[in-house]
């Protein structure tokens, strides 16, 4: 079959950038390729990458794009203008992948192919207007409630397929031979709970934290979604009594540099606050998928992945008291060593439920399912 994966106007493809949503449909495309499908996969215009190219099978095509901005009216038209581009080097194809604003009401179907909208989001009204849409797909079963919550008379149209990993499943670790490492890999933003992280960290006894190190890793600028300088300088201000026990690191976007960070890690700490801004949580599944034991909070869309006591830990980040509830979980996890080993081996048995040949021939089966209904 013929699938174009049209992406949104802010980041480009290869995931040079980051975004869990390009890196997913990236993968995703490359996968559909080697089956056989012809992919075409179209994104934002970067300088290191040509207009036009093949990667593998995959044919990229670029349009010029935008720098994300803070208003979404803005954001809006901004993606307006892109979605009209695209439409002028847009392929005839069965299937359109997309999880831009626009395109499901500016693109026809019976041009561009079924219209297979990626929620990626908690929606915000929008979907009641996508009448061309064929498919919600969903990465959890959280967003999936949501999405009915808006279309309710279309919850035959609405689908959980998760994202992949990026690299299939190694079970050669050594758990207990792991330096003392905790982990935060993403945005360092408010929203994603790192001031709290650190002074969680800092209020565990001295005697209690010896050996260990915090290590925190992501993109803190704005263009890339961090929280910018000032935000960037009050972790830093929280940070400078602890030496080396916590450390800020510059955000790496390879996929290699990621993964070599996990195995070395014994425990990952994503302490996200974002209600209405998380719907999967790609960077804890990868976390697991290397043996690393998480640490969340406790955010519905965490729940597809993490079982309290089984194979991570959870805190209360709608405690009055965040820092303390955080602390004490964070404690908990330091101190649970053989529990820890075995939560390990669970994290990567959940894992492999989410490589990319696994669940590319999930999306496929779901694409022949819509193409071979009569259209309404």
């Amino acid at each position: 079959m013929k699938i174009t994966i049209l992406q949104g106007a802010f980041l480009p493809v290869p995931a040079i950038q980051g975004g869990a949503i390009e890196k997913a449909w990236e993968a995703l495309g490359q996968a559909f390729a080697v089956a056989g499908h012809n992919v075409t996969h179209i994104s934002k215009r970067h300088s290191e990458f040509p207009d036009s190219e093949y990667i593998g099978a995959v044919h990229h095509l670029r349009v010029r794009g935008f720098k994300s901005v803070q208003n979404p009216y803005l954001l809006k038209l901004k993606e307006f203008l892109y979605v009209l581009k695209v439409r002028s080097i847009l392929p005839p194809a069965d299937i359109l992948v997309t999880h831009t604003f626009w395109a499901p009401l500016l693109l026809p179907q019976k041009k561009y192919g079924k219209i297979f909208v990626h929620v990626g989001r908690y929606p915000k009204g929008q979907l009641k207007f996508y009448s061309k849409a064929s498919r919600f797909q969903v990465p959890t079963s959280a967003i999936a409630r949501a999405v009915e919550n808006e279309v309710p008379k279309r919850s035959d149209d609405i689908c959980i397929l998760p994202y992949p990993l990026s690299w299939n499943i190694d079970y050669n670790y050594e758990y207990s031979k792991r330096p003392k490492t905790i982990l935060y890999l993403g945005r360092i933003h408010a929203e994603k709970g790192i001031l709290a992280l650190v002074n969680a960290f800092k209020n565990i006894p001295l005697a209690d934290r010896k050996g260990w190190k915090l290590l925190i890793r992501g993109p803190w600028r704005a263009e890339q979604g961090g929280g910018g300088e000032n935000y960037l300088s009050k972790i830093n201000n929280a940070i400078q009594d602890c030496g080396s026990q916590i450390e800020i690191q510059e955000p790496t976007f390879s996929s290699v540099e990621l993964k070599n960070e996990l195995e070395k890690a014994r425990l990952f700490v994503y302490p996200s606050l974002a209600e209405k801004g998380e719907t999967f949580g790609l960077a804890v599944l990868e976390a697991m998928s290397c043996g690393c034991v998480p640490l969340v909070s406790s955010l519905e869309c965490f729940q597809d992945l993490i079982v309290e006591n089984e194979n991570g830990y959870i805190f209360d980040h709608r405690s009055k008291d965040l820092v303390r509830s955080l602390s004490l979980t964070l404690l908990k996890s330091m101190q649970g060593t053989n529990q820890n080993m075995v939560f390990s081996s669970r994290c990567l048995k959940k894992a492999k439920e989410f490589e990319l040949d696994r669940l590319a021939l999930q999306y496929i089966g779901d694409f022949t399912n819509l193409l071979s209904k009569k259209d309404s």
